[in-house]
């Protein structure tokens, strides 16, 4: 049986997405502003929730090796035409966490959640020996070297955007979630409360290593660049306390017949991903506006408008057909 609940969650996680890339591709500053908070709150942690529910939907999906190899070429191809457009896509990354999926997918629970863990510490093992800083131009939020075999590979494991090390444990925990009975109330009630409590916790030890040990502020960064140790644990609580208590609140969404319409977009989120580059960044550089121009309320009006939009054509368009455009060509491809 399909979980609306963790359709609702992946269009939860979409939303935090289109907020978070909209302000990175219009260039805007930190203004003060409520909707500046909001999105910094937000970000790193919603595509986190992102990379989860795709671990969670891997194990739920079980599939074929070979067909999760072709799925994994085809993101890769749809994720490098994406960059060449917007640097910060996470597509050709989704790819690779895929492949580390099908290593990981023969674990049981613990298995993975050692597996989770030994990918964070290969990052810290990484930070240890690589200047981070190696390819970044920071002040453009440009990769120079991405478009070579070293810079690539570099990239792509341990400074990217969303690299392997230490992303890809999101991805494994997610599979380990998708392990458990997430249909049932005590399941859900343990991921919203536990999640929650663990992620309190992980913030403090954030608040109170930061504070006493200045030198290692990256290791205890709650940030997403550097991806820090902690950062990953804090994250993937706070998405697995997320995705239980959108479970929790589901069947109150279904009595008020919202559900169809949140869950839609959710199950188109490649089409969307790829349609908020296209045509969500499209339209704003085609008005003149990924200069800077624009203000954190106005990012967030804008954001929330495209958000709204996907959810009218998602619900429309699955009236007709079962899955979206990118989908479906998807799986025609990989079978």
């Amino acid at each position: 049986m399909r979980l609306h609940g963790l359709d609702i969650a992946r269009f939860v996680a979409f939303v935090g997405m289109v907020l978070v890339n909209f302000r990175l591709a219009a260039e805007v500053a930190d203004d003060g502003s409520f909707a500046a908070f909001f999105i910094d709150l937000i970000e790193g942690r919603a595509s986190a929730l992102f990379v989860l529910l795709a671990g969670i939907g891997f194990s739920l999906g079980k599939p074929d090796i070979i067909v999760t190899y072709k799925r994994a070429a085809f993101l890769f191809v749809i994720g490098m035409i994406d960059m060449t457009i917007f640097s910060a896509d996470i597509l050709h990354f989704y790819a690779m966490y895929f492949l580390v999926g099908v290593f990981a997918m023969r674990f049981e629970i613990k298995g993975l959640i050692y597996t989770g863990i030994g990918i964070i510490f290969l990052w810290f093992l990484m930070l240890v020996y690589i200047d981070y800083d190696l390819g970044w131009d920071w002040d453009a939020l440009t990769y120079t070297d991405f478009w070579t075999p070293f810079g690539f590979i570099r990239n792509s494991l341990y400074n990217g955007w969303h690299p392997v090390a230490p992303w890809a444990a999101f991805f494994v925990f997610g599979m380990a979630l998708g392990r458990l009975n997430l249909s049932g109330r005590t399941t859900q009630r343990r991921m919203a409360i536990g999640g929650g409590l663990l992620a309190l916790v992980f913030y403090t030890l954030s608040w109170m290593g930061q504070s006493a040990i200045a030198e290692l502020a990256e290791i205890f960064t709650l940030h997403s660049i550097p991806p820090g140790p902690i950062y990953v644990l804090y994250s993937t609580c706070t998405a697995m306390s997320a995705i239980g208590i959108i479970l929790m609140l589901t069947p109150t969404l279904t009595r008020l017949k919202i559900t169809l319409w949140l869950a839609a977009p959710g199950r188109q989120t490649l089409t969307l991903y790829v349609a908020h580059i296209l045509l969500g960044m499209g339209t704003l550089e085609a008005l003149g506006l990924l200069d800077g121009s624009l203000t954190n309320p106005e990012i967030l009006q804008i954001s929330l408008a495209f958000c709204l939009l996907s959810i009218l054509y998602a619900r429309l368009w699955s009236l007709f057909a079962k899955r979206g455009p990118l989908e479906w060509i998807m799986r025609r491809i990989s079978g």
